[in-house]
């Protein structure tokens, strides 16, 4: 008999890294490492199929991104930071059976929650937390609520899986998420007026809003329905990085020919 045959599923866990940005109304270049971040994760992979593994793990990094720097719309000096925490759930496919294979390309695809909450630095050098604020007049403006913190995306990608041993692989991967929201970076519509933002949401609403006076003190608040941001284009968030992963439970694979997929002897039951 020949050919790879399972006899039992296995448990992994790993340790991830490597850096993590964003593409939204203050980041000009689609895919960069401008302005990125490092994040850290952990996960686990469980063994479904010969080619198929269940993967779920939490990753955590930063993203952000200046307007002075994505030459976007530099006259708005707007800035944002966010903590960026990820949940996920999903399915690792390999495109050839790994247990015959050093070297294993592979597409993934999950379900994710994740959390995030935008702040910029105010002219006096504080945190300002930016939703609490409707910097675009969430809160009084019709139809426009305030966004939520915690939400949810669609990871998918791919990668290179490396196997160091029968225990031990390496993977280099890169991630996209698609969003469903516009505001990871607190801008997506249009300004709100100032008067009734001062009104409804207070001084530090309008000194966030727009911040180009603090670079040419004769630019003035814009009317509103001034364009601020794209709303037609959702933000999204990436990452490329590097993971181990590590055998918990023992290989218990068999391969028909005798040997397994570093072409050590095994025996055939």
């Amino acid at each position: 008999m020949s050919g790879y045959v399972s006899i039992g599923q296995d448990l992994h866990l790993s340790l991830s890294g490597g850096l993590m940005n964003y593409q939204g109304d203050l980041q000009g270049k689609r895919i960069t490492f401008d302005q990125a971040n490092p994040y850290f994760g952990i996960g686990a992979y469980y063994e479904l199929t010969d080619k198929i593994f269940i993967r779920a793990g939490v990753i955590s990094g930063k993203v952000g991104a200046h307007d002075k720097y994505s030459q976007l719309n530099s006259s708005r000096n707007l800035s944002f930071t966010s903590q960026v925490t990820e949940f996920h759930f999903g399915l690792e496919y390999d495109l050839i059976k790994s247990a015959e294979h050093t070297l294993t390309p592979y597409l993934y695809a999950a379900l994710a929650g994740f959390h995030f909450n935008p702040y910029a630095m105010d002219a006096d050098g504080q945190k300002v937390y930016l939703q609490p604020l409707g910097t675009e007049g969430q809160g009084f403006v019709p139809g426009r609520e305030k966004y939520a913190l915690t939400q949810l995306a669609i990871p998918f990608g791919g990668g290179l899986k490396i196997a160091i041993n029968e225990n031990v692989f390496v993977r280099v991967e890169a991630v996209m998420r698609k969003l469903f929201t516009d505001y990871l970076d607190d801008v997506s519509a249009t300004y709100a007026d100032q008067t009734s933002l001062l009104r409804n949401n207070g001084q530090a609403a309008v000194n966030l809003a727009f911040r180009g006076s603090e670079i040419n003190p004769v630019l003035t608040y814009p009317a509103e329905g001034r364009v601020r941001g794209n709303p037609k284009s959702k933000d999204f968030y990436y990452t490329a990085g590097v993971s181990v992963s590590f055998r918990l439970t023992g290989n218990e694979y068999r391969a028909g020919n005798g040997k397994g997929k570093l072409g050590c002897p095994m025996n055939v039951y």
